[in-house]
């Protein structure tokens, strides 16, 4: 099997322990062995990432953007040919199946790919002056040295986001990858510098993270903030941006409420939906998770998507055959034992699982809850894990209003084979994203972003690089 990588801390080019020596340990959550130590930066480590970034960002916005895309696109590559390395390491950390863990990696490829062509298209415009001899030439200058903050449940996939836009656009960036996932972000910067990256354009730390990001957001070095994380730390954040003006895009997380109509066919809904809920163990910010099902369907449907969550084979992602790996972390089993015993309170009923599976390892069992009250905490709270709440609705206008009760907006979803409910349900869903009979709404070339309290800023498209440039604008007259 491939080795989990070396843990170390980048700063200008050389891999690194932290000055004080302090480590945390990485631990496999399906095993509950430790993978490796991590070091934490202290203050004189984080100092010196700052530095090395505003020497690389003088170093990377003097290329041309012809130049920085050919070593983004070496860079993917060089992940390509290294994808079961990567994806090992994804799942050793994650706890993902390996074939969940390579599919991720191969999002990572389109990611640097499609963000080395589309910094080649961050083109100005020249606007005629009203002064003879004059012209305006509006260019998009590179915003400066970024932190990205990135989260474990997709270890590399919102690294490459964030870093894709940012090199493309020109800028440098500090990256705080997740303590609990911190070997395939490694692996991924290792491909960038590979690729030719040069020192300190990219710079990685780790170690507590309130600390960390506090000391480097009052940096007069750091221009923005990239956050993938939760809604109390998005507000955290935004407050400690405001003292220094600092640019931000935030993802907040979602709760995707998921209306199925009457007009489909069970089964088909199921195929799409059940390993679209449990993918990652229900560990994804769009994951489908509140399910309103239209009256005449919903008992059928119910008891069809428990009998196929029940089958669904949960182990370790490194053996073969398992279609659902464990929970992330120790903190996910006691938060799912709190939305089950709430749901039961308030008279749900659990069709499957609801339970804690083995004593060795973060597993828990494919849940299904019937008759979820629409103020029970599953349903107001983003569980972040295996669960589904069902609940049942009579018409669209009611189910709109229900799905959009949340203050929460980054997916939702809809299921119908009539073209006039699916044009009505998506046009009423508040959310940044819609999937209309697929659950299939992120690409790389699409906007990746929420509305409400999920945040503000897009990942994805070429909308993702505009974020990390300033618009210029220089008039110059031709003659004096």
């Amino acid at each position: 099997m491939t080795a989990y990588p070396d843990l170390k801390l980048l700063i200008d080019g050389t891999w690194r322990n932290g000055a004080t020596g302090a480590t945390q340990d990485v631990i496999n959550p399906a095993t509950e062995e430790v993978l490796g130590a991590l070091p934490a930066a202290a203050l004189e480590d984080l100092d010196a990432a700052l530095d090395s970034a505003q020497r690389g960002f003088e170093t990377w916005r003097a290329l041309s953007p012809y130049a920085r895309a050919a070593i983004l696109m070496r860079a993917a590559q060089l992940v390509r040919d290294r994808t079961e390395e990567i994806a090992v390491a994804v799942t050793l950390e994650n706890g993902k199946p390996l074939a969940e863990a390579r599919m991720e990696t191969g999002t990572v490829v389109d990611i640097l790919e499609f963000s080395a062509e589309e910094g080649k298209r961050l083109h100005g415009r020249i606007v005629e002056g009203r002064a003879p001899g004059v012209r305006h030439h509006v260019v998009k200058a590179p915003v400066g040295v970024c932190l990205a903050i990135t989260p474990w449940n997709f270890p590399i996939n919102t690294v490459a986001k964030k870093l894709g836009a940012a090199l493309g656009a020109g800028c440098s960036v500090i990256l705080k990858a997740s303590n609990e996932t911190p070997g395939a972000a490694i692996l991924l910067v290792q491909a960038l510098m590979d690729a030719g990256l040069p020192a300190g354009v990219v710079n990685v730390v780790f170690g507590p993270s309130a600390q960390v990001t506090s000391h480097l957001m009052k940096s007069e070095i750091l221009r923005k903030v990239s956050l993938t994380g939760s809604v109390p730390v998005g507000r955290q954040l935004a407050v400690l941006a405001a003292e220094r003006m600092q640019r931000l895009t935030m993802e907040l997380g979602g709760h995707a409420p998921v209306v199925v109509f009457d007009d489909v066919d069970v089964g088909k809904a199921i195929d799409l939906l059940v390993p679209g809920k449990f993918r990652n163990a229900g560990q994804i910010c769009i994951s489908p998770t509140r399910f309103f099902v239209q009256d005449a369907i919903y008992a059928d449907f119910v008891d069809a998507f428990t009998e196929r969550a029940a089958a669904i084979k949960v182990g370790n992602g490194m053996e073969s055959g398992t279609m659902m790996g464990p929970l992330a972390n120790a903190r996910r089993l006691s938060a799912m034992d709190g939305f089950v015993e709430d749901a039961k309170s308030r008279g749900a009923t659990i069709t499957t699982g609801g339970e804690r599976i083995g004593n060795q390892g973060y597993f828990f069992a494919p849940t299904v809850i019937k008759d979820a009250p629409d103020d029970c905490m599953v349903m107001t709270e983003e569980p972040f894990g295996p669960m589904a709440p069902m609940t049942r609705f009579a018409t669209l206008d009611e189910v709109a209003a229900r799905a959009n009760a949340l203050e929460l907006g980054l997916a939702s979803y809809a299921v119908t084979n009539s073209l006039e409910r699916a044009t009505r349900i998506g046009d009423a869903l508040e959310a940044g994203m819609v999937g209309i009979n697929t659950v299939g709404v992120a690409i790389p070339e699409t906007p990746f972003g929420g509305v409400k309290e999920s945040g503000y800023g897009v990942e994805g498209g070429p909308e993702s690089l505009e974020h990390y440039v300033v618009p210029k604008s220089i008039a110059l007259k031709t003659f004096l």
